[in-house]
């Protein structure tokens, strides 16, 4: 699933240019299974809505080859996330694997 991971990775720097790609939930802490989906957050400046966002990169991913869970938000929704305490974001943010981005 790594080469996978990769793959799809480089797919999204090329196609959509995000300032960040963090790798997160089973994968990324080590426990995935058979039925496990790759979990990916996504940081990128936009003026769409999250949901255009999401499903703009998912045809541009179409087809992945395999399950996938994308999350895509800007910094600024980022940081009203983290200042309203929101633990799933800081844990992605603390705790996921960073494929891409500072």
């Amino acid at each position: 699933m790594e080469k996978k991971t990769k793959e799809l990775t480089e797919k999204i720097i090329k196609e959509y240019s995000p300032e960040k790609i963090i790798l997160f939930g089973s994968y990324a802490w080590g426990k995935p299974h058979k039925w496990s989906d790759i979990d990916l957050f996504i940081i990128k400046r936009s003026k769409k809505r999250r949901i255009e966002r999401e499903r703009d990169l998912r045809m541009k991913l179409f087809p992945a080859g395999v399950p996938l869970d994308i999350l895509i938000y800007t910094p600024q929704e980022v940081k009203k996330r983290l200042d309203m305490e929101d633990f799933f974001i800081n844990d992605i943010i603390t705790k996921g694997k960073i494929l891409y981005g500072k």
